[in-house]
């Protein structure tokens, strides 16, 4: 859920004589899936290692970071809570999650250029400001409508307050400083995994002041406040030397085509289908088109679009873009119905969704950590595509056993499924990245990685949009109390056998990726560095 800027500059950050620029042995050069990539161009120079600041910078990045890596997992965990108590409708509940996906995959490239341009520090701190009110305004919500527009909100400020996280981290670390850091970042990746459905559950179970499901959203002020005030006073202002121009066009086509694809998907079932939604799908698609005739009008006038098009003449990186785009719509297709398919239709309570969760977390960030240091270096490509097969082999099991358990399956029952699909997981997301990355020059690194975070976003959107077909689609509108659990145990297992399916189309999708990724390309073989250059600081 995370971007960095675009850039067709080669990189000035290259480390000083005598100082290595890869990373210690066993961790990667390129951050962890959800983590924002490095940005490759206009790096300020380092603090000195001796500055003790920068340290107290990194742990308010850090917790910035982590904070929206919570917001995103503590919500669904909620969202039942959310449409009992304020009567929201189906459409509306996917509008909770899938606005704010949406608004992050629109504004994510789009942040890291207006840190470029304004300063990375000043739009972190206008991010993370915006963020707490928009938080603020989530808890204090008086009608689904309301909760709906600050979701949508918060999203748009993490757009601008994530992608600043590792250019702030590349503007005040040495290079050889950084593969510690983004061990670090793994770490909070991790954490935020593990913690944010289980702090969701206690928060809602709680019931704090009476607040019932708002405390999910106000826990976010006070972290916001002090990451507001302390980041003001221990960041350090940096800019590109040579930032690249805003492409708001591009920026508003991508949202009105995605638009066009995801609102009739997600009220089409309500309003039986009408004719206008199948003409707002084609359209989008047309928008699109429109969206690449136009990037490739602004690459040659002025060197500055939104989409970095040559980038998909790689096919290592054409192949993991629409690898991570269907990635991202099995994850928000299955983390929503599963969320509704525990509470709704078992009837369980937050808690006990939260904790059956726990094992799911801990197997992805197990597994995460043994392929990126064990397994990719030895293996490749192959542990990609068997993390692909054991996810759906996972979710395979988790239908069986709903269709065998019935309304009685126990958390314990729904444990070796979920380690199952935890292990597939972490197989995939965390050496992903660094696969889809292995042959794209690294004058175009900051591109490629924005434009990956940016595209499993907009899977993820998709994704839940689709919810309303793969799950709602499958009730009745009118069910009666007697039908709700078995209607939601059908309505689960047909979004998994989707899910399944998809997972099959990511082990094809995988062929095309490089069979051992390489650490990075450096641009055309052959080619001596630069010196390094280091503009001062602002």
């Amino acid at each position: 859920m995370t971007s960095t800027h675009s850039s067709d500059r080669p990189s000035p950050d290259q480390p000083p004589a005598g100082v290595p620029d890869q990373p210690p042995a066993g961790v990667p050069d390129q951050p962890p899936a959800g983590v924002p990539g490095p940005p490759t161009a206009g790096i300020p120079a380092q603090r000195g290692a001796g500055d003790r600041r920068r340290w107290f910078a990194l742990a308010i990045v850090m917790t910035a970071a982590f904070m929206d890596l919570v917001d995103v997992t503590i919500v669904n965990i909620a969202i039942p809570s959310i449409r009992q108590d304020e009567g929201a409708s189906f459409s509306q509940i996917q509008w909770i999650t899938a606005g704010y996906a949406l608004a992050f995959a629109a504004g994510l490239i789009t942040g890291g250029r207006l840190g470029d341009i304004h300063g990375r520090k000043r739009v972190f701190l206008v991010g993370i400001g915006g963020f707490t009110v928009a938080s603020a305004l989530c808890g204090l919500a008086v009608n689904p409508e309301m909760l709906v527009a600050s979701r949508i909100l918060q999203g748009a400020m993490a757009a601008l307050m994530v992608p600043q996280v590792l250019s702030i981290v590349h503007a005040t670390f040495p290079a050889h400083e950084r593969g510690k850091v983004f061990g670090l970042f793994g770490a909070i990746v991790g954490l935020g995994a593990v913690s944010g459905p289980l702090l969701g559950a206690l928060l809602t179970e709680w019931n704090l002041f009476g607040l019932e499901w708002r405390p999910i959203f106000l826990i976010n002020l006070p972290v916001g406040i002090a990451g507001l005030v302390l980041g003001s006073r221990f960041i350090t202002e940096s800019k590109a030397p040579r930032a690249l121009r805003l492409d708001l066009v591009g920026v508003a086509l991508v949202t009105l085509g995605l638009l066009m694809l995801v609102y009739p998907l997600t009220r089409g079932r309500e309003l039986d289908w009408p004719l206008w939604g199948y003409l707002s799908m084609a359209g989008s698609v047309v928008v699109l088109a429109v969206l690449v005739a136009y990037e490739r009008r602004k690459t040659v006038r002025d060197g500055s679009p939104l989409v970095e098009l040559s980038l998909f003449k790689v096919k290592s990186f054409a192949a993991g873009i629409a690898v991570q785009t269907v990635f991202g719509v099995a994850l928000g297709i299955f983390f929503l119905v599963w969320t509704l398919y525990m509470q709704d239709g078992l009837g369980w309570s937050p808690l006990r969704a939260g904790l059956t969760g726990v094992p799911f977390s801990i197997a992805v960030s197990v597994a995460a950590g043994v392929s990126v240091q064990k397994l990719v270096p030895r293996f490749g490509r192959k542990v990609l595509q068997a993390g692909a097969l054991v996810m759906a082999a996972g979710v395979l099991l988790y239908i069986w056993e709903s269709e065998r358990y019935g309304l009685g399956i126990t958390s314990w029952q729904m444990a070796l499924p979920l380690v199952v699909m935890g292990l597939g997981m972490g197989l995939i997301v965390a050496p992903l990245t660094d696969a889809v990355l292995s042959q794209v020059p690294r004058e175009h690194a900051g591109a490629a990685s924005g434009l990956i975070n940016t595209v499993q976003q907009m899977g993820n959107a998709l994704g839940l949009g689709l919810v309303s077909v793969v799950f709602f689609g499958t009730m009745s509108d009118h069910l009666t109390p007697a039908r709700i659990g078995p209607a939601y145990a059908d309505g689960f297992q047909h979004a998994l056998g989707w899910v399944a399916a998809v997972m099959g189309v990511i082990f094809l999708l995988m062929f095309a990726l490089p069979k051992r990724p390489a650490q990075h390309v450096e641009g055309a073989q052959g080619e001596e560095r630069a010196e390094e250059k280091e503009p001062a600081l602002v």
